[in-house]
């Protein structure tokens, strides 16, 4: 019996890459449990198996766990389809998205085809692995865990200062010799300063009064 051997990329990640030999007449269920044995993931979410072109288009699809829409459609499922009805090409390429709810995508290409069997092996095996796979989810906190308010982040309370931060700028300030700001003196007396001014000035005649002491 023929085994492919598929190279198994995150078209995300390029430094995580895995290689697995697959019998011909196993299933597409088989490679997708297969590449989840090697990422470490669980396999039982809903995914999918796309025939590609050499640009990664996606084609026809081949299916786990279909929604209703799926099934409407007569989408094929993996556990139905062997690899070898799908294998036209010697660099047979398949889009591969798994989980839909929080996807990650794949390039599956077929970099290999061996004519024998290594006798004893289990198939399908991982034959090399390289780069460690991303968290299933992503580094996401758990609601439950969130800190209180962590929606209610505000930008502009961040740039507050509070008491702490203005000690330690007043203590740069005196360490580098600077000068602080002072303040501007209050005025307590708000008369009009020109008042003042002529109020003091013995030389100051009232204008309102015409030459010969004579008001207008």
């Amino acid at each position: 019996m023929a085994l492919y051997r598929f190279r198994i990329t995150f078209e995300d990640y390029d430094d995580v890459m895995r290689e697995i030999d697959v019998k011909s007449n196993q299933t597409f269920e088989d490679l997708h449990r297969a590449i989840h044995q090697s990422t470490g993931y669980s396999p039982e979410y809903p995914s999918s198996f796309y025939i590609s072109n050499d640009q990664w288009m996606k084609g026809e699809e081949i299916t786990f766990m279909p929604n209703q829409k799926r099934i409407d459609r007569g989408v094929a499922l993996m556990d139905k389809v062997k690899l070898l009805k799908y294998i036209d090409d010697p660099h047979q390429k398949f889009y591969y998205t798994f989980n839909f709810d929080r996807p990650f995508d794949f390039h599956v290409e077929l970099s290999k085809i061996i004519l024998d069997e290594n006798p004893g092996t289990n198939y399908p095996a991982i034959v090399k692995s390289v780069g460690e796979a991303p968290k299933q989810f992503g580094n996401i906190v758990a609601p439950s865990a969130a800190p209180a308010g962590a929606d209610d982040f505000d930008f502009l309370n961040e740039m507050t200062y509070s008491e702490e931060d203005t000690e330690e700028f007043s203590e740069i300030s005196e360490d580098e010799g600077v000068e602080p700001v002072a303040k501007a003196p209050v005025e307590e007396d708000e008369d009009d300063e020109f008042s003042n001014e002529f109020s003091d000035d013995e030389n100051f005649e009232d204008e309102s009064r015409l030459p010969g002491g004579e008001e207008y």
